[in-house]
């Protein structure tokens, strides 16, 4: 083989290199981004515990989420497909790690639990109770002298060896104590109670006395007849409404979806106020998909602009997609109930 040969042949496996490296970091090297899009609607009967329990036809739908930071191999196709988004890590994360930002999420799903059983249950007329256990550690921040000492999911249970009772008897303890004083707080934290102790600071955002915790409601509900829900590795509150639903149906035996697919999204409160989340335009995607012929989106303006409501993104996109789904406004429990009662 003469040296041009030799030269030649050099050069293809160079190249050949260079392109395998380049293919290599494509689909290996991490971008700082999260891909979210259209996930799946899913049938919530399968999640409902209960002996009254039965098949329906209401779908609470999800966002999928990559779960680690995108290649940028993903990266660029994303731009292929309309309904996925590109979320900077720290934006999705607010400065947590993964693990963290699913436990996160895990909670606020058995928050949303606990509040649509309690509420189908206090609707229909059926037994229940709500017991305050204490509040979930959400969030430490940075201006707390807490930051390094509790840790996200810590519940908090009382302070200076007062047990709470709710939560704004927490809030109303802790803003009459004074700036700078030293505070000790009793903490559950994997079935041990635990004394941490710090000083007491203005609250990010109102500038009263407190920890510098965002929190969540840490409560248990009990139901006459029983009901449990059990969302496996569905994380978030978003499926709030969806599960008040099919727990008002189990609890007063009615049928309210007559056969038709029946989809929605939105947080529930204990007083059956609809919230808004986050992603609705993917779910609106994902559920016309399934072939749902109703999409409940919450209407609650409190957070954001009238056109940048749930309801209002779901309605954009719903034409979009040219669905013949149909979108309906609700700002309450009621509003959703009193939809299928008069439409079915």
């Amino acid at each position: 083989m003469n040296t041009q040969n030799k030269k030649h042949q050099l050069r293809n496996w160079l190249l050949a290199l260079i392109a395998i490296l380049i293919v290599g970091i494509l689909i290996f090297w991490p971008t700082d981004y999260f891909i979210e899009s259209p996930g799946e609607a899913v049938p919530v009967s399968q999640f409902i515990k209960s002996k009254n329990k039965k098949p329906d036809n209401f779908y609470l739908v999800t966002v999928s989420v990559t779960s680690r930071p995108a290649s940028i191999l993903q990266y660029l196709w994303s731009y292929t497909k309309p309904y996925d988004e590109r979320v900077p890590s720290k934006e999705l994360l607010g400065g947590q790690t993964s693990v963290q930002y699913n436990e996160l999420q895990d909670w606020y799903m058995e928050t949303s639990q606990q509040n649509a059983i309690y509420y189908a249950a206090k609707k229909a007329g059926k037994k229940h109770s709500l017991q305050y256990l204490g509040v979930y550690v959400m969030e430490v921040q940075k201006n707390s002298s807490f930051k390094h000492k509790l840790r996200i999911g810590d519940t908090v249970l009382g302070a200076n060896g007062h047990r709470f009772h709710s939560t704004e008897e927490m809030m109303t303890y802790l803003r009459k104590q004074k700036i700078g004083s030293k505070i000790t707080i009793s903490v559950l934290r994997e079935k041990q109670t635990k004394k941490i102790s710090g000083k007491v600071v203005k609250v990010k955002g109102t500038n009263k006395p407190g920890i510098g915790i965002q929190l969540v409601e840490h409560v248990e509900v009990k139901t006459k007849p029983k009901l449990a829900i059990n969302a496996g590795e569905i994380g978030g509150p978003s499926a709030g409404l969806m599960f008040t639903l099919e727990s008002y149906e189990v609890f007063s035996k009615q049928n309210l979806s007559h056969g038709h697919k029946i989809a929605g999204t939105g947080t529930i409160s204990p007083t059956g106020k609809v919230g808004i989340i986050g992603g609705v335009d993917k779910k609106v995607v994902a559920a016309s998909r399934e072939g749902a012929e109703v999409f409940f989106a919450p209407t609650d303006s409190s957070s954001v602009k009238k056109s940048e409501t749930n309801y209002a993104v779901a309605k954009r996109t719903a034409k979009k997609i040219h669905t013949k789904m149909k979108i309906v406004p609700v700002d309450t429990f009621d509003d959703a109930l009193n939809y299928l009662k008069s439409h079915y």
